[in-house]
């Protein structure tokens, strides 16, 4: 268990990308970006960043050996070519400190975490990537608001908060974080049958199946990533 709660809300490299303005005419660091860190073994991480409609940055994060694919990013700055990736987990932050080449092909520089420091190169592979989060069927209004949890294991407990929402165009969304981790929240998808709930973390290549007792008050079941499962039981917040 503890293996699953590092990889979905502390070990997944919800990566965050911080630094400020970008000043017309440097080069725009959009795009998909792939890179292989050495520790120990080889990490491949993706990276894949875009403007919205306000003109500011979002992006997400992969990291596909452990299923890891559009965990959203937090911010993103850059300062004339340098650019700073913040990967936050539960304990020790990791710091990519970079530099956007002059032909937008590469970002290179240092990864810095608990000491120890590694070189890395994200090399450009064509345009952002990112997927819209999960349109989700209306839920019963017994399901609306927050949730609080928690996944234990080895001692250790994380805790969870998933939120749900109906809205007017007969569509519902729905997150998942956890504050002792990244404190990003992750976009979900989310079926209802009856007092069955199914819920989906796409980003993460991980699912919640659990059932909602008379009372409306305690949604508990089985937590699932890979091949690693465990009981995990949501109280609704008061």
């Amino acid at each position: 268990m503890r293996a699953l709660i590092q990889s979905i809300l502390v070990g997944s490299l919800c990566l965050v990308l911080t630094a400020s303005g970008i000043t017309q005419g440097l080069p725009d660091p959009s795009g998909h970006w792939e890179g292989t860190l050495q520790v120990g073994t080889e990490m491949k991480v993706e990276v894949d960043l875009r403007k919205n409609g306000t003109g500011a940055f979002e992006g997400t994060f992969g990291q596909p050996l452990q299923g890891i694919k559009g965990l959203p990013l937090s911010t993103v700055t850059v300062e004339g070519k340098n650019v700073r990736f913040v990967v936050r987990g539960s304990e020790v932050p990791a710091t990519f400190d970079g530099v956007l080449s002059d032909d937008r092909t590469s970002i290179s520089g240092t990864v810095e975490q608990g000491g120890h420091t590694i070189p890395f190169t994200l090399t450009r592979n064509g345009d952002a990537r990112i997927a819209p989060p999960p349109v989700n069927g209306p839920i019963g209004k017994e399901l609306e608001g927050s949730w609080n949890g928690a996944l234990e294991g080895n001692g250790r407990s994380m805790r969870v908060v998933l939120t749900m929402t109906n809205h007017p165009n007969g569509t519902a969304t729905g997150t998942i974080m956890s504050p002792d981790g990244s404190g990003i929240e992750i976009p979900i998808a989310m079926t209802q049958k009856g007092s069955s709930v199914t819920i989906g973390v796409p980003s993460v290549s991980a699912s919640f199946v659990g059932t909602l007792n008379p009372e409306g008050t305690e949604l508990a079941g089985q937590w699932t990533q890979g091949p690693v499962t465990g009981p995990l039981t949501f109280q609704r917040s008061k």
